[in-house]
């Protein structure tokens, strides 16, 4: 679906109109919403107001406010794209937040959205027994989850690693746009691959989990993200079979894996049905993040 652009700049003045506008047609072109926000208006408000400059969410009093024919244009402009190139709104804009923090992103990485983030607000209460001092985010991508681990402990060493050298580029960028580059470090690994003899006392993944029918059938949204970063198999734990066996060499004796898998967690209890996994609840929502300890890996070997 291709959205009407025409004379809406001549039409349309205020934040309110094009706000208005820009949810009345995506909801028209039925476009999906889950990367950031979960409704037509908070997209059409991000969009609008990335466009001039400003973020949500805005006091009432600005909505009235007229805009200018180069800002109409522009915001016409990242509504057309968001229609049009079915993409994620944070690839048009740039950024995406995650535990209250910003982050850069584009297509190299998948739009940051896992519940991991409440549990690093809270500091991984209660699961850890002491404050890590070593922390691995594992399948780093942007390397959001590993940066709000160095916000949560500021007295910690951070390796993020992930396959993708593309990735890993965009996670350098976010390392230095928030200045820990004395305490974050990025590694491209395949797995632990190269991060042999390292111990952590808490590792981190959000792994590829979509199994091979959910990829199939998922929004265009999904598909404007790296597939390398969603699928992983039929039954979407290819990857995290890999991780559960090699994960206990590299924890310390205290040492946490925290892991989501999303849908798959149903093949994943089927799979390992004496594995007593620790299934982790969530108040802003979210599900599939498992705990286990050095201890319960052990029992794997």
């Amino acid at each position: 679906m291709s959205l009407n652009t025409a004379n809406m700049c001549d039409e349309l003045f205020t934040l309110r109109d094009f706000i208005r506008w820009g949810a009345s047609e995506f909801n028209g072109a039925k476009l999906y919403f889950g990367h950031g926000t979960d409704n037509a208006w908070d997209e059409a408000e991000q969009l609008v107001l990335h466009a001039i400059n400003l973020v949500p969410p805005l006091d009432e009093e600005w909505l009235s406010a007229r805009l200018t024919r180069v800002e109409r244009e522009r915001v016409v402009e990242n509504l057309r794209r968001r229609v049009e190139e079915r993409i994620p709104a944070a690839y048009i804009i740039g950024q995406a937040w995650f535990a209250g923090l910003p982050f850069i992103v584009d297509e190299r990485v998948l739009v940051p959205r896992s519940p991991i983030g409440e549990l690093i607000q809270q500091q991984f209460s209660p699961w850890l027994a002491t404050e890590p001092s070593q922390i691995l985010d594992l399948c780093t991508g942007s390397g959001c989850i590993g940066i709000a681990c160095a916000y949560a402990f500021p007295n910690a060493e951070v390796q993020l690693s992930d396959i993708s050298y593309d990735a890993l580029a965009v996670a350098e960028e976010n390392i230095q746009q928030h200045n820990l580059e004395d305490r974050v470090f990025a590694m491209q690994s395949d797995l632990f691959g190269n991060l042999v003899g390292q111990k952590f006392d808490l590792i981190v993944s959000n792994p590829p989990y979509v199994d091979a029918d959910d990829l199939a059938t998922m929004p265009p949204e999904y598909h404007a993200e790296p597939e390398i970063g969603l699928g992983s198999g039929d039954d979407g734990l290819d990857f995290t079979r890999r991780l559960l066996r090699e994960a206990s060499n590299y924890l310390t004796d205290e040492g946490v894996l925290i892991v989501e898998v999303g849908n798959s967690w149903v093949a994943l209890e089927e799979t390992y049905p004496n594995v007593p996994f620790t299934w982790i609840e969530f108040e802003r929502g979210g599900h599939g993040v498992f705990m286990l300890t050095k201890a319960d890996l052990v029992l794997l070997k």
